[in-house]
């Protein structure tokens, strides 16, 4: 028995199912994903770096964004929703509808069991490439970590935190977050005995 072949979508085509859709998908070179949802943790921990964010840049020409807006990546045919993103300076949006984003500054994603090693490979591999990316966050949510990447030239300069009394430090938003700010209301497993 045959398989049926594999549809490929155009961008034209998903964005027309995506602003239809009662959910979200991501679109890679022709194919869409469905999104899953997220847990309690995973959204508390986002709405915090968005709220850090957002009472930082009261007064300044930035903007955060949490999932809903979708993010551009021309360079290699993808759509995606990354969980917090960023943006100082004026906002260059996909023409037509205000929904596709193209130029972030930073951008934050909480890791989940289900898409970490996606967060840390094929799609930070996707991130980078985006121009104005000079910033990518990976946030753990079942223990302390944070996982800073800066852009240096054609690479990027990692820095791990670890501890909830250290600060996270956004150069390109001129922002700081607290760890502890960041995990405000987790409660982390408690280790098992040996």
């Amino acid at each position: 028995m045959a398989s049926q072949p594999k549809h490929y979508y155009t961008p034209e085509e998903y964005l027309a199912l995506e602003r239809a859709a009662d959910y979200k998908s991501e679109y890679v070179a022709g194919e869409i994903f469905a999104m899953a949802g997220a847990s309690v943790d995973h959204n508390t921990i986002a709405g915090n770096i968005f709220r850090l964010l957002g009472n930082q840049f009261q007064g300044r020409p930035c903007r955060v964004f949490m999932s809903d807006l979708r993010v551009q990546i021309a360079a290699t045919a993808m759509y995606t929703y990354p969980d917090v993103v960023a943006v100082c300076g004026p906002l260059e949006l996909a023409s037509g509808q205000r929904d596709t984003l193209l130029n972030p500054t930073v951008i934050v994603e909480v890791l989940s069991p289900s898409t970490e090693a996606y967060d840390r490979g094929a799609k930070f591999d996707h991130y980078w490439r985006l121009p104005s990316l000079t910033e990518y966050v990976l946030v753990a949510q079942d223990q302390v970590r944070v996982e800073h990447f800066a852009r240096q030239g054609d690479g990027w300069l990692l820095t791990v935190a670890r501890a909830l009394d250290e600060t996270l430090r956004l150069p390109s938003l001129d922002a700081i977050l607290p760890l502890a700010a960041i995990y405000e209301n987790i409660e982390f497993a408690a280790p098992e005995p040996a």
